[in-house]
């Protein structure tokens, strides 16, 4: 090996010649092993972790994490002795013309994160690499927020009555997930639902995902006005949050079922083979949900409803409590069953079935 050799930035994609920095994994002086992750590279397409070619000491380092370099750039040396003095550093030239296409050169990080916060491409300049801290920047300009980063365990409950309590409970149980926060346009911000702080109203729901909170759970049970949660749902969409499917430790959903996005399952809930369930629906406390059930979107099954096989439920509708519904019967979307109702025959949609009746009525 000689006295020492360069450490140039190669060439990631052959489309385009500058990457970003990403990571510096040594520091300027670290000794190293041959094979020892030295730095991370960011391009529009990837990345590229690059290791060192052999044993030594780096030296003579040239640039910093987040600076965007050429490929053939000198990053620094690898000498082999600490001692070892590096030339200096040359005259900065201009770079040379690439025939590179025009438009914004982005890395993959930054443009996740455009993407995830609605900014255009077409916003971004041309006349440089676009880093994540360049959008990051835009972003703070545009909406007046820092936009930090995403916090992958932090979920916000919108709701604090009755359903944003069990929603609280059902968090905490299911675990893995810190409640950070209530949101509620009818509570005062600073209080506190189970512990959990009100951290105020819908016009909070900006601030509270640029500070890195993407996921919420419609707390909203909707029962007597589904508009009421559908207007929720609208909502936390419009703010880009996401929406996980929640499921108590003591509730028993089999392999081959189908959970959509936004799906609460309370306990000793039971969720049958096959089963399809859609977004947003809310599978209630003791709940039996046997094979081959389909729910549309947003159906709301409340505590002790049984449905027996192949039963299918329409969007939007609302079984009550302790309901019976028959093999393969279809309910309407926004059907509405009472109470401890037993189901036999097909409900239209819109209906409405009285709590402790028989269906269809005699």
């Amino acid at each position: 090996m000689p006295e020492a050799i360069e450490l140039r930035i190669p060439l990631v994609n052959p489309n385009e010649r500058e990457a970003l920095l990403a990571a510096l994994h040594v520091k300027e002086g670290a000794a190293v092993k041959a094979g020892d992750l030295l730095y991370t590279l960011e391009t529009t397409k990837s990345t590229h972790d690059v290791e060192a070619p052999g044993a030594g000491f780096l030296l003579g380092l040239r640039a910093s994490e987040g600076d965007t370099l050429r490929a053939g750039d000198l990053l620094g040396y690898l000498a082999e002795a600490a001692n070892w003095t590096p030339p200096a550093a040359p005259e900065p030239t201009a770079p040379s013309a690439d025939g590179l296409p025009p438009g914004p050169r982005i890395t993959a990080p930054a443009r996740a994160l455009a993407e995830a916060e609605g900014l255009p491409l077409a916003d971004l300049p041309t006349d440089a690499l676009v880093t994540e801290g360049l959008v990051r920047e835009l972003l703070a300009a545009r909406t007046g927020y820092t936009i930090a980063e995403e916090d992958f365990y932090a979920v916000l409950v919108y709701g604090g009555g009755g359903h944003g309590k069990a929603v609280i409970e059902l968090l905490r149980a299911a675990g893995g997930w810190r409640v950070a926060g209530v949101v509620d346009d009818g509570l005062l911000a600073g209080a506190e639902v189970l512990d959990v702080p009100v951290l105020g109203g819908s016009a909070a729901l900006g601030r509270l995902h640029a500070s890195g909170i993407r996921r919420a759970i419609n707390a909203v049970g909707g029962i007597g006005d589904l508009n009421s949660r559908l207007r929720v749902f609208e909502k936390l969409t419009a703010a880009r949050f996401a929406f996980p499917t929640i499921v108590h430790p003591t509730a028993f959903v089999e392999a081959s079922a189908d959970l959509a996005d936004g799906v609460q399952v309370f306990p000793q809930a039971y969720v049958g083979s096959a089963v399809k369930v859609g977004f947003g629906c809310l599978i209630n406390t003791g709940v039996i949900v046997s094979h081959d059930c389909v729910l549309a979107d947003y159906v709301n099954l409340s505590p002790g409803a049984i449905l027996a096989g192949g039963v299918q439920v329409g969007e939007g509708a609302l079984v009550g409590m302790g309901v019976t519904i028959n093999l393969g019967v279809q309910v309407g979307a926004r059907a509405r069953i009472g109470n401890g109702a037993t189901i036999k025959a097909d409900v239209p949609a819109g209906a409405l079935v009285r709590a402790g009746g028989v269906w269809p009525e005699n």
